[in-house]
């Protein structure tokens, strides 16, 4: 006899997919079908699988997606906890904000989480403390410890919500999780000083059950590919740009030459930051000519 159930994708590996479901985790392989129509289930897929008489599982079904984010991917990802370390690697605010637009374009929230705060200096920490105090204001959660974090996280994931951790290679990510998560003991790997970039230490996509619904840890990247964002449309992903471009003089500002633009008045008022609009004038160049930045080769 043939049944089914339904389930969660939590962990992927070899071709296998780890589904959680009712019943405990079952290990299945994915049906050819999805090949012919070029699909693969991720990690977050909310899947059906068939299992028969001899034990043999297959996964036949996939649910409709909220999003699919990075590679390996992560489906119906509901927030980012976008990991950025104080030093070791640097600090990087053209990182921060390619980040915020990328994940602003998913639709996708994002909480920030300033990692190795320990290691920088007081002149360092004060410095940074100063532009993330910005970014709260416009909207962005940010935590300075992993205790603070800890002691909140599993009141933040909500029903059925998946989480996952995002940032820098060598930021910190594994570290976090295990603090987050104890027990769980992810590999962690000293940062190559001479690069100033992390080795990714993480080999795969797993789902970690926390509050009510799951973190993720995925790879680590440090570089994003914001080219496929229409050019129109960047100025929606800055959060600040959006909610005064209301009061622009022509509905469709681009905040660059335009007159009576409002995001050009608060800028010149010192109401927003100088290095994001820097970093949006950046981003629109890179989309216009699809050259890679220099920070990022």
């Amino acid at each position: 006899m043939i049944k089914q159930a339904e389930g969660i994708v939590v962990s992927l590996l070899a071709g296998f997919y780890d589904v959680e479901t009712s019943s405990g985790i079952v290990r299945t392989r994915a049906r050819g079908v999805f090949r012919q129509k070029k699909q693969k289930p991720a990690v977050g897929d909310y899947v059906k699988i068939q299992v028969d008489d001899h034990g043999t599982s297959y996964l036949i079904e996939i649910a409709p997606r909220i999003n699919r984010i990075g590679r390996p991917a992560v489906a119906n990802v509901s927030h980012v906890l976008l990991v950025m370390s104080a030093v070791q690697p640097d600090f990087s605010l053209q990182l921060l904000d390619r980040f915020l637009t990328f994940f602003s374009w998913k639709k996708v929230k994002v909480s920030i989480y300033l990692s190795k705060s320990d290691l920088a200096t007081e002149e360092e920490l004060l410095k940074i403390k100063k532009i993330l105090a910005y970014y709260e204001q416009i909207g962005y959660p940010v935590f300075y410890s992993w205790q603070d974090l800890s002691a909140k996280i599993s009141k933040m994931i909500t029903k059925k919500q998946i989480w996952t951790l995002a940032g820098q290679s060598g930021a910190g990510k594994s570290t976090l999780l295990n603090h987050l998560k104890k027990g769980l003991n992810q590999a962690t790997a000293a940062i190559s000083t001479s690069l100033n970039r992390g080795k990714h230490t993480t080999r795969r996509v797993q789902l970690f059950p926390l509050g009510q619904g799951f973190l993720a840890d995925t790879p680590g990247f440090s570089a994003i590919d914001l080219t496929p964002i229409k050019l129109t449309d960047l100025r929606n992903y800055f959060v600040e740009f959006k909610k005064a471009s209301v009061n622009c003089k022509f509905r469709g500002c681009q905040h660059i030459k335009e007159p009576a633009c409002e995001v050009k008045r608060l800028l010149k008022a010192g109401q927003i930051r100088q290095s994001r609009y820097d970093d949006y004038v950046a981003i629109r160049e890179e989309i216009s000519t699809g050259r890679i930045p220099e920070y990022l080769k």
